[in-house]
């Protein structure tokens, strides 16, 4: 019998992992414009209400750097890696730095390979995961879609960036309500989730 996992977010327990959006992956995803202004709205969330963000690249000599637009300013951690996962022996001891940590809000490319297996690792040391639909994506929308699928079958919420910002707002009398709202007035672009 599994418990539903509710996915309450408070910014004291949660995590935002970016996942290598880099340059070389531009031209390749679908929908990657939309990906990263979608990346952005999520780090300056993140920002505003001191939340820890972790930022892998895979293989940047290859791939080359996060694109230029996501702006990594106060990340906790900027890693280059080779395996898919996010979940690097670095990544662990960032983790285990912040105290009550019980949320990880991930999002980056590709769905389907490095975003699901981040998930899945994640959620097998016992962390609750959010991915950020709107906000992730992979060269074939088929791949992205069944692996978005098989993840929320797993219990990790498949949600939206307008979700998980007002979620971790709570309340328009939080001091960072207006800022929040000022992120998300323009609605964010469907990124194909709906076609």
């Amino acid at each position: 019998f599994q418990m539903t996992t509710l996915g309450n977010l408070t910014p004291s327990s949660t995590v935002f992992f970016c996942c290598d959006m880099q340059e070389r992956f531009r031209p390749a995803i679908k929908y990657f414009g939309d990906i990263i202004s979608v990346g952005q709205r999520l780090l300056q969330g993140a920002r505003l209400l001191g939340i820890p963000v972790i930022v892998t690249e895979q293989y940047p000599k290859g791939l080359g750097s996060t694109v230029q637009e996501i702006d990594l300013t106060g990340a906790k951690l900027v890693l280059p890696k080779t395996k898919f996962s996010m979940v690097l022996p670095e990544v662990e001891a960032a983790l285990a730095e912040i105290p009550g940590v019980r949320s990880v809000v991930l999002f980056g490319v590709e769905t389907h390979v490095c975003i699901q297996q981040t998930a899945l690792e994640l959620i097998g040391r016992g962390l609750e995961v959010h991915i950020v639909a709107d906000a992730t994506s992979s060269r074939s929308m088929m791949d992205r879609m069944f692996a978005l699928e098989r993840l929320a079958r797993t219990g990790i919420i498949v949600t939206t960036s307008e979700a998980i910002l007002l979620q971790l707002v709570a309340d328009k009398e939080h001091p960072k309500f207006k800022e929040i709202q000022n992120l998300i007035k323009a609605s964010a672009p469907e990124s194909g989730l709906l076609s």
